[in-house]
């Protein structure tokens, strides 16, 4: 699994062997190194979803967040609160994207028209004790998990 280099700035590291051979989609540039073993993927945030991120951390009853890939398989761009560090983490960010594929999928089954293009935009999940929101964009996932009852 990807290393997660912290960062306050708007521009992160991933590092894993795994990552040489992959190319990550979206804004992000990859430098593998002299030997040709590893790769440090540095993706840049857009000023508008690190001042999103800033204010969802400050929020009273969020937990946490992800920043997911869209990559196969996915990977922790950057992520906030202790629910979502280490193996919690990456089970909750396998999780997340089965969702959106397997709604984007259900969606494509009852679409009428092949013209008429849809896509998931927000999704909320609401358990016993969490409730998860997840917005799906071109290059990354989002989620949010927060305690509804404050």
């Amino acid at each position: 699994m990807a290393e997660i280099a912290p960062s306050t700035s708007s521009t992160f590291s991933l590092s894993s062997q795994a990552e040489a051979n992959s190319q990550p989609s979206g804004n992000a540039s990859t430098s593998a190194a002299n030997n040709g073993t590893s790769a440090t993927t540095t993706y840049v945030t857009p000023p508008e979803l690190e001042q999103t991120l800033s204010m969802l951390s400050s929020h009273q009853t969020v937990l946490g967040y992800l920043l997911l890939s869209r990559t196969s398989p996915v990977k922790i761009i950057r992520h906030s609160g202790v629910v979502f560090e280490g193996d919690q983490g990456r089970r909750y960010a396998g999780a997340v994207s089965r969702i959106v594929d397997a709604v984007s999928y259900g969606l494509d089954e009852v679409r009428a028209d092949s013209a008429e293009m849809d896509e998931v935009r927000f999704m909320r999940i609401r358990t016993k004790r969490h409730e998860l929101m997840i917005s799906p964009d071109e290059r990354y996932l989002l989620a949010v998990l927060h305690d509804p009852k404050p």
